[in-house]
C-alpha cells in the first residue's frame, strides 16, 4: 500500500526536524523545496518557478529533465544498477573511461573512478604519494604539498588539508596535514605591495623561490586551473597555469588540476586547462561530468604516474583505494549521454553568443554602486560587492550583504547563492539568451533595491 501524499506543511517540517544541510545555519534554516525541474527551471512545492542561476550548485550542463539524459538512465535501469569496480566492470563505465581519455588533453590515459569532486582530489593526492615511493627512481622524501591561498578542492580531510578557505577550515586545523601555501593570484585583490600589472610575473616568481629551495620535498602543486571557485570565483591572469606547468616540469613536481568545477564546457572549452594548452599530470573531474544528474567522479592520470603501480601482487604496489559506488553503471551511463549532447547539440560552439551576452551584462553591472568588481571566465560570472569602490573595502561577512541580494534576486524567479560578498552567476551551459537575460537583469535589480 502506497502511502499518502504528504502535505507541504509536513515537508518543511520534517525539513527542519531531520534534514542537516550542509553550509548551512539550520537554526536560521527556511525550506526552500524543489519538487521538479525542466531545462533551466526549477519548480517548487508550492508551483513557484525559478531559473537555475547557479545550475543547481555548478554541476547542470545540459538542462533538468534532458530526454537523451533521461533516457540514458532508463536504458541502463535495464541492464545493472551497479557493478562494483573492486575485480569487476561493466561495459558503460569501460566505455566512459575510452571516451574520456579521447577528449582529455593528450597523455592523460588512465581513469580512476569515484564518486564526487573532494574525492576525486583525494585520490590525486595519494596517487601522487605513492608514486614517488614506487617511480623508476624513487624520492619517498617527497611527500608535501603546495597549494594556493583560498583554495577549495573539497570537504575530505586531504581536499581540506590543500584547501585553503579560512572560514571553512580553520575548526578543524588539528586533523589537517601542513601545506606550502602560495598567494592567491588574484587581479582585484593583489598581494600587498603588488601592482595590479605585476600579479602574474610576482606568483609564478614566489612558486619558483619555493620550488628551487623546496623541490626535493615536494610531491605536487594542486590548483584549479583559471579560476577558483569558493574562493569568490577568482580569476587567474592569463598565462598563470601555463607558467605553473613550465615550472613544476622544470622542478620535477606532478601538477594536478582540479576540474571539478571548471571542466565540462564552463570556460568555453571542454577543459579549463586548453586554454593554455596545458597536460597535468593528474586531472580531477566531478559535478558536471554526468551533467549534473548522478554523482559520479574522475581522476585521470598519464602513463608515467598509472606505470609505477604495476608489479607482482607481493610487491605491494596497488593502490590501495575504493569507493563503493565509483565506476557506478547508472553515473557512466548519464556521463556518456552528457558527452553525446554536447557533440550532438554543438554546445561549445553555440556557448559563445552566451559568453558574449553574459559579459555584456557584467560590464553594466560593474558601475552600479557597491559593485567592486564583476568578472567572467567562459559562462561563469562573478559580481563582487564592496562597501568602498575606491578601496575595495569589503562587507564585513556577517552583514549578509551577498545573501540579501540573493534572497530579494530569489522573489524576481532566480535562484542564485552568494559565495560571501561575491554573486556567483553560473547557469547550465543550455541556458537561452533570453533566460540569461532574466537572470542578470534580475541580479541588477537586487543591487539597487538593497543599497546599503
Amino acid at each position: 500500500m502506497s502511502e499518502s501524499p504528504v502535505g507541504k506543511e509536513q515537508l518543511r517540517t520534517w525539513d527542519r526536524r531531520y534534514v542537516w544541510h550542509p553550509f548551512t545555519q539550520m537554526a536560521e534554516y527556511e525550506p526552500m523545496i524543489i519538487e521538479r525541474a525542466a531545462g533551466c527551471t526549477l519548480v517548487d512545492v508550492d508551483g513557484r518557478e525559478f531559473l537555475d542561476g547557479v545550475s543547481s550548485l555548478w554541476c547542470n550542463v545540459h538542462g533538468h529533465r534532458h530526454p537523451k539524459l533521461d533516457a540514458a538512465i532508463r536504458r541502463q535501469l535495464d541492464k545493472v544498477a551497479h557493478v562494483t569496480s573492486l575485480g569487476q566492470s561493466n561495459p558503460t563505465t569501460i566505455t566512459l573511461a575510452r571516451r574520456l581519455v579521447e577528449i582529455a588533453p593528450k597523455g592523460l590515459e588512465h581513469v580512476f573512478f569515484s564518486d564526487d569532486g573532494a574525492t576525486s582530489v583525494e585520490v590525486a593526492l595519494k596517487m601522487a604519494f605513492q608514486y614517488w615511493h614506487q617511480c623508476k627512481q624513487p624520492k619517498p622524501e617527497k611527500t608535501a604539498y603546495v597549494a594556493l591561498g583560498d583554495a577549495y578542492h573539497g570537504d575530505t580531510l586531504g581536499s581540506v588539508s590543500v584547501g585553503g578557505v579560512e572560514r571553512f577550515h580553520a575548526m578543524f586545523r588539528p586533523l589537517l596535514f601542513d601545506v606550502l601555501r602560495l598567494a592567491t593570484p588574484n587581479s582585484y585583490r593583489p598581494p600587498a605591495g603588488v601592482p595590479v600589472n605585476g600579479v602574474l610575473e610576482h606568483c609564478l616568481g614566489e612558486l619558483e623561490e619555493l620550488l628551487r629551495q623546496r623541490h626535493e620535498q615536494i610531491a605536487a602543486l594542486v590548483m584549479e586551473p583559471l579560476v577558483q571557485g569558493a574562493a569568490g570565483m577568482v580569476m587567474h591572469p592569463r598565462g598563470y597555469l601555463r607558467g605553473v606547468r613550465h615550472l613544476t616540469r622544470r622542478y620535477g613536481v606532478l601538477l594536478i588540476a582540479d576540474e571539478v568545477a571548471v571542466g565540462m564546457g564552463r570556460t568555453g572549452k571542454m577543459f579549463a586547462c586548453e586554454h593554455e594548452q596545458v597536460v597535468p599530470d593528474l586531472l580531477c573531474l566531478a559535478k558536471g561530468l554526468t551533467g549534473g544528474y548522478l554523482p559520479l567522479a574522475a581522476t585521470l592520470a598519464t602513463d608515467e604516474i598509472y606505470g609505477a603501480f604495476l608489479g607482482e601482487y607481493a610487491e605491494g604496489r596497488t593502490f590501495f583505494h575504493g569507493h563503493t559506488y565509483g565506476g557506478n553503471p547508472l553515473g557512466a551511463a548519464v556521463a556518456l549521454a552528457t558527452l553525446d549532447v554536447f557533440l550532438e547539440e554543438q554546445t561549445l560552439s553555440r556557448l559563445q553568443p552566451k559568453i558574449a551576452r553574459l559579459g555584456e551584462h557584467l560590464a553594466r553591472l560593474a558601475e552600479l554602486p557597491e559593485v567592486g568588481d564583476a568578472r567572467q571566465c567562459g559562462l561563469i560570472g562573478a559580481v563582487e560587492l564592496v562597501r568602498d569602490k575606491a578601496t575595495k573595502e569589503p562587507f564585513p561577512w556577517e552583514k549578509k550583504r551577498g545573501i540579501r541580494v540573493c534572497e530579494h534576486v530569489l522573489g524576481r524567479g532566480v535562484w542564485i547563492r552568494p559565495l560571501g560578498n561575491v554573486l556567483v552567476i553560473m547557469p547550465p551551459l543550455a541556458v537561452s539568451l533570453g533566460e540569461l537575460d532574466r537572470i542578470c537583469e534580475a541580479v541588477e535589480a537586487a543591487i539597487l533595491a538593497t543599497l546599503s
